[in-house]
């Protein structure tokens, strides 16, 4: 921990010898199961200077399971994209695809938009 005073930057004194900082640590919320999960897809354009993006989001879980269901759609589409904060991006528009993908592996998506 050679960088733990980075973590207590809010604290400033305490004249308590048994004081003991508490970090402000979020447990991940546990992974449903597949058929639990409720995805919406949907196309994005806002703020990627036009270029179309899939979206999907609503996945409740833990982050390695985010990014190895986002590894999964990017090797189906053979495209790129990335997930974190609970949301997944592929390039492009790949929305049908993406819906035949999640229902085969038993997710229950939800087509969003135009």
């Amino acid at each position: 921990m050679a960088k733990d005073w980075k973590d207590r930057l809010g604290v400033v004194y305490s004249t308590n010898s048994d004081f003991k900082y508490d970090k402000d640590e979020q447990a991940e919320p546990d992974t449903l199961p597949a058929n639990q999960q409720k995805l919406i897809v949907q196309l994005d354009k806002k703020n990627r200077k036009g270029k179309a993006v899939t979206l999907i989001t609503g996945f409740t879980g833990s982050t390695e399971d985010l990014e190895s269901l986002g590894k999964l759609l990017k090797t189906k589409c053979g495209v790129g994209g990335t997930a974190k904060d609970g949301e997944i991006l592929i390039q492009g528009d790949f929305r049908e695809k993406i819906m035949l993908i999640l229902a085969t592996e038993g997710y229950k998506a939800k087509k969003s938009g135009g």
